[in-house]
């Protein structure tokens, strides 16, 4: 996935006008979470938007309230704030079937006063009969309207064209390798927002002492040290019987959704309350989804009488089907151990490619049988093992072409496995040990 040289579109507007309805329509998928309730969207939400040959960026923003004083209303709108500074071009949508408002015409002026192309979408004109409700937004003074439905994908095509029109030349954006994408995972209010915030170095994701803040998904490109980046910010994952909205049901789908496309999930712990349960059920996710896996002991300046040795040696016991784990202590609100935590994200983002070649595969194979005889069967077979080989990367899968695949069994699995990973540097990814049954050539000997 790229998108960080790409132009930006910020989509701005009053609460529940239908900016993320509209974010999931042009980008013809769901992607932001769509709720009756306002306020739904609150961080930003990130995406690569496609048409007529043209790529950009598509910014959704939470709802834009001038005066509130609420915190998080005030967060909510620096960070709109931020996304029509940092666009290309503005796409303003109002609800066509409410009409003019006085916010729509404050949102207005603080939109001319950014000096950028704005575009006036007129949400919810449901039939093409409706489109002369649109007609009095003329009143903003940022040109004609455009009458759209975003529920039923009217006027899509026209709003996209006119879009792709106001942007930069096609050819000036800057050239960008696919970042490696980490998602930031962890129960709710373990500070993954803060954490993020301090690898981006300011406040990019809303922070809020309560929790469920963060309800959606959030992404950001950026470089770090060199390297393309994509930051997933994730709603906190609670268990599956304490989910209790709609709203929360989706948060939490985004947030798998998150994990499925990630390279490398931080894994974020509050360090007062250690490795809880659910932990281990998010880390075995991360695992199953192959991902490789930071574990970061966040609020580690509430430790006081425990050591970094000892939280280590818990957590490799807790979490100990991962194998080798990179653990980082951090304060994300000091932003302290933030250089190490990136540091382990790039190490196990280059280990989940690890290719091992196949002669010393083997050898460590064959060395393993001979160390440990498989257990065998009821009937007296035990499993052959003709020869391994690595098919693919990320995560690393070990192919072992043998005489029976049902003679592997789990406890002798996971004895290979930690022989690989005593051998080759596997800390912190997955490793799927597959076995396939195949007759030997006459001239071949078992490795057993």
């Amino acid at each position: 996935m790229g998108g960080a040289g790409l132009p930006a579109v910020a989509i701005v507007g009053r609460p529940n006008v239908g900016k993320s309805t509209l974010f999931n329509r042009l980008l013809a998928r769901r992607h932001a979470i769509v709720s009756e309730l306002p306020g739904v969207t609150r961080d930003r939400l990130e995406a690569v938007c496609q048409w007529a040959g043209r790529e950009f960026r598509l910014v959704d923003t939470g709802g834009l309230v001038a005066g509130d004083t609420e915190p998080l209303a005030i967060q909510v709108r620096r960070q709109a704030e931020r996304a029509i500074a940092e666009s290309q071009a503005l796409l303003f949508v109002v609800d066509g079937a409410a009409g003019l408002t006085a916010q729509d015409e404050a949102i207005a002026d603080v939109l001319r006063r950014s000096h950028r192309p704005v575009l006036v979408a007129a949400n919810k004109v449901d039939a093409p009969g409706l489109t002369s409700s649109a007609y009095e937004f003329h009143a903003l003074g940022l040109g004609e309207p455009f009458p759209v439905s975003a529920v039923h994908g009217l006027g899509i095509g026209d709003l996209l064209d006119a879009l792709v029109a106001t942007l930069p030349p096609a050819g000036t954006e800057a050239a960008a390798d696919d970042p490696v994408r980490v998602a930031f995972l962890g129960r709710p209010n373990v500070g993954k927002s803060s954490l993020v915030n301090a690898v981006l170095g300011e406040d990019r994701v809303i922070v809020d002492p309560r929790p469920g803040t963060t309800r959606d998904a959030v992404d950001t490109l950026l470089r770090y040290d060199g390297r393309p980046m994509l930051l997933v910010d994730t709603a906190g994952l609670r268990r599956r019987s304490r989910v209790s909205d709609g709203v929360e049901y989706y948060s939490t789908r985004r947030t798998h959704d998150a994990l499925a496309r990630a390279d490398v999930a931080v894994l974020v712990i509050d360090a007062g309350e250690g490795i809880t349960d659910q932990d281990q059920r998010i880390a075995r996710l991360i695992y199953e989804a192959g991902a490789a896996m930071v574990v970061a002991l966040n609020k580690s300046d509430l430790l006081e009488t425990v050591t970094a040795a000892e939280i280590r040696k818990v957590a490799e016991h807790k979490l100990r089907f991962w194998g080798a784990l990179e653990l980082s202590l951090t304060v994300a609100t000091r932003g302290e151990g933030v250089g190490r935590l990136m540091s382990a994200v790039l190490h196990v983002a280059e280990v989940r490619r690890t290719r091992i070649p196949t002669g010393p595969l083997n050898r460590l194979v064959g060395e393993a049988l001979r160390g440990r005889e498989p257990p065998a069967d009821a009937s007296g077979r035990r499993l052959h093992v003709y020869y391994a080989t690595q098919p693919s990367t990320g995560p690393p899968a070990i192919v072992l072409f043998v005489n029976d695949p049902g003679l592997l069994t789990t406890e002798y699995r996971r004895y290979l496995e930690r022989r690989l990973r005593e051998t080759f540097d596997l800390t912190g990814t997955p490793l799927r040990l597959v076995a396939r049954g195949r007759r030997p050539p006459a001239s071949t000997r078992t490795m057993s």
